[in-house]
């Protein structure tokens, strides 16, 4: 798929990952909407780019229906998905307060793990209805795992399950929507400068970045949208995760 072919829809493309995936998107050619819950800056950014904004609840199955068909209604399909939406609250299974509540586990599985598979199943449902291009291909979906899936932290219980869920999905799913032309790939970022590493101190950000084997510093937004283009336009890139990460192995702490 060439850039200049792409209409795709980026959930949490409001901020970090996202945003730079819809400025990538746009830059090169293609069209993009934005799927966020930050209302304020999802539409600051659609009139900046020129692009569409509709907020959305990625684990809401109406929500997430209603509005992947009003992208394709606006646009005239939809052939590609980038899934960012994600959250990433550190708790341990148990503090000095007790065991972790429960409430706080599922709400991280259903933001990233059961949101990302609505995202898809509703995608995949407009995807196999797109024209075969000359690849024989009606769309690709990348998803944002994370190097947490494999190395978690303490304190990343509900955060790698969710993660961990999404890369484990990736494969059958490609292997079910290959019959459809449609192609499932997922990334795993390792230390990422995204706005949740923007508050922390200078001191605190060399030291994450000193645990980069090379290059030794947190990776770039751009750097992600990078590899999403890569997976775009490589017709071969299907049914695998890929590593975004530095070649980092994160400690328990």
């Amino acid at each position: 798929m060439e850039m200049k072919d792409v209409f795709a829809v980026v959930t949490g493309g409001a901020s970090g990952l996202g945003e730079a995936t819809v400025r990538r998107i746009i830059g090169t050619g293609g069209k993009a909407a934005i799927f966020d819950m930050n209302e304020e800056r999802g539409r600051a950014l659609a009139d900046e780019l020129g692009v569409l904004f509709v907020k959305t609840d990625v684990a809401n199955a109406e929500q997430m229906e209603k509005n992947m068909e009003f992208v394709k209604e606006t646009y005239g399909k939809v052939n590609a998905v980038v899934n960012c939406a994600g959250i990433a609250p550190p708790n341990k299974v148990l503090s000095k307060k007790g065991p972790m509540f429960l409430e706080r586990f599922e709400q991280v599985i259903r933001v990233n793990l059961t949101g990302t598979f609505n995202t898809i199943r509703i995608a995949a449902s407009i995807m196999q209805e797109n024209e075969l291009n000359e690849e024989g291909e009606r769309g690709v979906i990348v998803n944002t795992a994370s190097v947490a899936a494999f190395d978690g932290q303490i304190g990343q219980a509900a955060y790698s399950a969710s993660k961990g869920g999404i890369a484990g999905m990736t494969l059958p799913i490609a292997r079910e929507l290959a019959a459809f032309g449609i192609r499932v790939m997922t990334i795993a970022p390792g230390l990422v400068e995204t706005p949740l590493f923007a508050g922390l101190p200078e001191e605190a950000r060399d030291s994450l970045a000193s645990m980069v084997p090379f290059p030794k510093r947190l990776g770039r937004p751009d750097e992600y949208a990078k590899l999403v283009e890569s997976i775009f336009t490589n017709v071969l890139l299907n049914g695998e995760v890929i590593r975004l990460d530095g070649a980092i192995r994160m400690q328990p702490r």
